[in-house]
Parts: structure tokens; C-alpha cells; sequence
């Protein structure tokens, strides 16, 4: 356990520098005693304003939409038994965008908006599941949701579409309200770690775990559940972000083992680091104007990807 505190401890220090990177970082550059000032003590300068209205809320939302994508992605490689799996690769964040989209399109706001996300999240996983076995199923699966969101886009008033466009490419541009979304962040990591035995144990498979007394039918049900819930958070808080949920996971694997009670709060800071890092790129990168912040993970992420798929599935 000391050595998986000290990992949370390094981690947790990397995801305060990039948070501190993004609110000295824009297209107005705010130095950082200036930075470190208004945060002790808000005033009525611009700094105070941009740092306290436009960055911070951003800043953090990026940072809880990707500990929520980087545990996504932790479970569903535990669930699958495959390091490969992702929220985005395997149909998740595609369920949970066409769940929130048609909702938006009915004219719902707010927690029906969230409750639509979580219903098409958790149906994909509930397909992915069901066909784990069949080579390329959940890619199959993403495919069709894309498919389905461009039939959505299609007939989506013309005044609404822009907004709608930047939205399912991953824009953390709107996102304001990051409260819900960081307090999701907060449970999921405290409702797993006493979990992380038996997720070690899942890992061998479902046989071995119900020998050894783990109820894998009810732990495989409350993983789907958050799963799909963490998943749906993030869409509706950043719109569909890729790849945060495949490389996280994976790397911390490969530097720090397969213990899953280290491993899932790792992802936690980890994932939240890497897209507010990617999200200060993305708003700095053109500026004044802004990218995407998934266009940006999928330049970073697809490389890695298909690198990964060509050394062929880790066992």
C-alpha cells in the first residue's frame, strides 16, 4: 500500500501542475503570482475574472470528465479482460452521445438530458458484453453509433447544428457546471477501492473469482452500471472524447503493475491531468481560436492506438 501511495502522491502532484498550466496558459497569459494571488484572494482585476469564471471551471471540468473516461476504461479492461477496451473504441461514449443528442433534440435539458446519456451508455455495454467474443464487436458497435448520429445531425435544426457539431467532437468550451461531474469522479473512486481485490481476482476469470467467492454476477452488474454512468457524465459534460479511457489505464499498467486497488484512483489523476493538458492545448494551439479538445486526443490517441494494436493483444 506504501508503494501505491506513493504513485497517488506524484500523480496528484503532476494533476495540480497541469491545473496550474491551465490558468496561466491562453490567449491572455496571466503570470503565475498573479494566478497564485487571486486564487488566495478574488478581486475585480480581469485576471481574477478570467481565472475564476472562464479557466478554473473549465480547467476542473476537463480534469473530472477525464478521471471519469480514464475509470471508464479501467473497468471495462477488467470486465473484458482485454487492455484494449475503451469507452470510445467500444461504442460507450457513442451510446451515451445518441442517448443525450435525441434528448436535446426533444426539447429535455438538465438530468434528462443525463438520464438519456446513462440509457444509451449502458445499453452499448450491456451489446459489448453479450458479444465479447466476437472479434471487432464493439468497434462494430461504434460504427453504428456513429451512424445514428449522423442521422440525428441530419435532421437537427440548421441554428442548432454548430453548437451540436462541436459538442459530439468533444468541446469543453460551455462547460460550466463541473460540480456534478467531480463529485461523480469523487464516488466512483471511493465506492471502487474496496472493490479492488475482487476486480484483481475478475481478472483471472470468471471461474476462478466464483471459487474464490467473489459474486461475479453482482459485481459484473455494478460495474456495467458505473461503468455507463461514469461514461455518460462525461459526454454530457465535454460531448465524446476518445482515447483518454484506453491510454490512461494502459499506460499505468505497464509502469505500475495490474493491483487495481493502485490502478483505478491512479487513472483518476492520471486521466484528469492528461485532458486538461490536452484541453490548454487545445485552446492555445490556433489562438485565439479554439480546437476541439477530442480532435486533439485523437491526434495524440489514434497513433498510440494502432500502435498498440499491431503488437496484437496483450494476454
Amino acid at each position: 500500500m506504501a508503494r501505491a501511495l506513493r504513485i497517488w502522491l506524484v500523480l496528484a502532484a503532476v494533476a495540480c501542475a497541469a491545473l496550474f498550466v491551465a490558468l496561466t496558459t491562453g490567449s491572455t497569459r496571466i503570470p503565475a503570482m498573479d494566478v497564485l494571488s487571486v486564487l488566495v484572494r478574488p478581486d475585480n482585476t480581469t485576471a481574477s475574472d478570467v481565472v475564476h469564471n472562464l479557466r478554473w471551471p473549465r480547467a476542473m471540468a476537463a480534469f473530472a470528465t477525464g478521471g471519469l473516461l480514464a475509470i471508464a476504461g479501467g473497468l471495462m479492461q477488467v470486465l473484458l479482460r482485454n487492455p484494449l477496451a475503451d469507452p470510445y473504441v467500444l461504442g460507450l461514449s457513442g451510446g451515451a452521445a445518441v442517448g443525450a443528442l435525441v434528448a436535446m433534440l426533444a426539447g429535455l435539458a438538465g438530468a434528462l438530458i443525463g438520464a438519456a446519456a446513462f440509457g444509451g451508455a449502458l445499453l452499448s455495454m450491456a451489446i459489448v458484453f453479450a458479444l465479447a467474443h466476437r472479434d471487432l464487436a464493439g468497434h462494430a458497435l461504434a460504427a453504428g453509433w456513429s451512424a445514428l448520429v449522423t442521422l440525428l445531425l441530419t435532421i437537427a435544426p440548421e441554428r442548432e447544428l454548430r453548437g451540436l457539431l462541436f459538442w459530439l467532437m468533444g468541446d469543453l468550451g460551455g462547460a460550466t457546471s463541473y460540480l456534478p461531474a467531480l463529485a461523480a469522479l469523487a464516488v466512483a473512486v471511493v465506492v471502487l477501492i474496496p472493490w479492488g481485490r475482487a476486480l484483481n481476482i475478475m481478472l483471472r476469470g470468471p471461474i476462478v473469482a466464483q471459487s474464490l467467492g467473489v459474486p461475479v454476477p453482482r459485481v459484473r452488474r455494478a460495474l456495467f452500471a458505473i461503468a455507463s454512468l461514469t461514461t455518460a457524465l462525461a459526454v454530457t459534460t465535454a460531448g465524446t472524447i476518445g482515447f483518454i479511457g484506453l491510454i490512461v489505464p494502459h499506460a499505468l499498467r505497464l509502469a505500475f503493475g495490474n493491483d487495481q486497488r493502485a490502478l483505478l484512483p491512479a487513472c483518476a489523476m492520471a486521466g484528469g491531468a492528461l485532458l486538461v493538458l490536452a484541453d490548454t492545448l487545445a485552446r492555445t494551439v490556433i489562438a485565439p481560436q479554439q480546437l476541439p479538445v477530442g480532435a486533439v486526443t485523437a491526434v495524440l490517441g489514434a497513433p498510440i492506438f494502432i500502435a498498440l494494436l499491431l503488437r496484437g493483444r496483450p494476454r
